[in-house]
């Protein structure tokens, strides 16, 4: 493969920065895997495929209204051999014994867009969220993320979160199942007198992580080494063909690897590029097996939830 970066002028407009304040590549990708791609795909491949990506001098938030949902990620999976379900979930590549064990010795790209995403704006965010959950969100700044627990009434647990503080938002990433229940719970605290806002942003944006020993390469080979080694949670804003993405430090099963926000018309391209690099897609048949093989029984709540298999750290036990 061939990578070119070549720096060319503009800023992205939803970085809320002057452009002489942002830096933006060009990157041109001609993917590895051929074996995950059609003979069309890549022929157009061989065309060349440019991919643009910008980073603010600045961490900035994920604040647009992305385009609605886009189905040609879902349709360039179907075309690499991916079995999707009903529900749009990548389901698996019938590679699962290789992606677990690129898990211990490569790097795997997983597809988690069924999970929860909930953005939560307003002045009074961060205390609101602070009162709501177990972390101490006070204690963070912006560009940081933490990990936090909603409960019941009762102090029973609905789920473990994870969080990123963004300039004009914080954005919580939760389980498929409980998305709908921490929504409603939130929109029912907040009081007449509360500037907070609460929304459920799943199906207006992606959301893939990359697992494995061999992640922080791939970001170094996508030009996005400035996140390699930084704290848990630690999470920058970039442009990819002009669409809004977010980067950060952890993939949800461990304080390791990456997690990539973005929006669904830019999903297609970023999946091609993580290819492009080696990485070993994984569908969510081998993903549920992993979350088996790394998690503790669920002592916690009454069923087990996604993101239930790690410690949680910067909680507050009151």
């Amino acid at each position: 493969m061939t990578t070119t970066v070549v720096p060319v002028a503009a800023a992205a407009t939803w970085l809320n920065h002057p452009p002489n304040q942002a830096l933006t590549w060009r990157l041109s990708v001609l993917p590895r895997n051929a074996a995950f791609l059609s003979h069309h795909h890549l022929m157009k491949e061989k065309k060349k495929k440019l991919m643009s990506w910008s980073i603010g001098a600045q961490p900035s938030p994920f604040d647009l209204s992305p385009p609605p949902i886009d189905h040609d990620f879902l349709d360039t999976v179907k075309t690499a051999g991916g079995e999707i379900s009903g529900e749009g979930i990548i389901e698996t590549f019938h590679n699962d014994d290789e992606a677990l064990a690129a898990v211990d010795n490569g790097v795997v790209v997983v597809d988690l867009s069924h999970f929860g995403r909930i953005r939560v704006s307003g002045e009074d965010r961060i205390q609101f969220l602070h009162n709501q959950s177990t972390a101490n969100f006070e204690s963070l700044h912006e560009g940081q993320g933490c990990d936090t627990v909603f409960v019941t009434p009762t102090a029973r647990t609905i789920d473990i979160a994870h969080a990123w503080l963004m300039k004009n938002a914080i954005t919580l990433v939760v389980s498929p199942e409980t998305c709908t229940t921490i929504t409603e719970m939130l929109n029912k605290y907040i009081f007449f007198a509360d500037k907070v806002e609460i929304q459920d942003i799943t199906k207006q944006t992606s959301f893939f992580v990359l697992v494995g020993p061999k992640s922080g390469q791939v970001m170094e080979n996508l030009n996005l080494g400035d996140l390699v080694g930084k704290p848990y949670g630690t999470h920058l804003h970039f442009n990819v063909d002009k669409q809004p993405i977010t980067i950060g430090v952890g993939n949800i099963i461990s304080e390791d690897g990456f997690s990539l926000l973005m929006s669904p018309a830019a999903a297609a391209s970023i999946w091609k590029a993580i290819l492009s690099q080696g990485a070993i897609p994984m569908g969510s048949n081998a993903w549920n097996k992993l979350r088996i093989i790394r998690g503790p029984l669920p002592e916690w709540s009454l069923q087990m939830n996604s993101m239930s298999w790690r410690p949680v750290y910067g909680t507050r036990f009151l």
